[in-house]
């Protein structure tokens, strides 16, 4: 039960902390944290593979797209910030934390799963299931890898800034 206090403790802190800074850079970081701490707990649960992906596509491939999205977005283009006091945006954080409190407790109330239940779901070993992926899946996998180096591409296309040409 003590790792898993900890595990919370990282997650909600790094998720909280993202939330609370005003820097983006240091807000993507801090969320590569929180799902570090996601892909922990996945570990601590017995799902190895599921912290494999979750490290893989979250904080290496989503993280560096987020980063590369702040990176090379214009800065302070057409609207100013709205600035909020501190206690604020406090009262707005508890409003919305209790409102997805609410709707987190009254789902898992409402469910009709009985988690004692034996289940007789078939084991597959990650080696089993990359053969699965690889084999029928294989285009599939490709074809999306190829639309998400385009989407990148685009996105750097668009945000780049045309620099002045200096003529004398």
């Amino acid at each position: 039960m003590f790792p898993l206090l900890i595990i919370a403790l990282l997650i909600l802190g790094a998720a909280s902390a993202a939330m609370l800074t005003r820097n983006l850079i240091h807000s993507a970081l801090l969320l590569v944290g929180a799902w570090a701490g996601i892909a922990g707990f996945y570990l601590w649960a017995g799902a190895e593979f599921v912290a494999f992906a979750q490290v893989m596509v979250y904080v290496g491939a989503v993280s560096m797209v987020v980063l590369f999205a702040v990176l090379l977005t214009r800065q302070g283009a057409t609207s100013a910030p709205v600035e909020y006091t501190s206690l604020k945006r406090g009262v707005l954080g508890f409003i919305v934390a209790g409102g997805v409190g609410g709707i987190l407790f009254g789902a898992i109330l409402g469910s009709p799963l009985d988690v004692n239940m034996p289940t007789s779901t078939p084991a597959v070993s990650v080696k089993q299931l990359g053969f699965l992926l690889m084999d029928s899946y294989a285009p599939a996998l490709l074809i999306v890898g190829v639309l998400l180096t385009v989407a990148l591409l685009g996105a750097i296309v668009i945000a780049a800034v045309d620099q002045p040409e200096d003529t004398p």
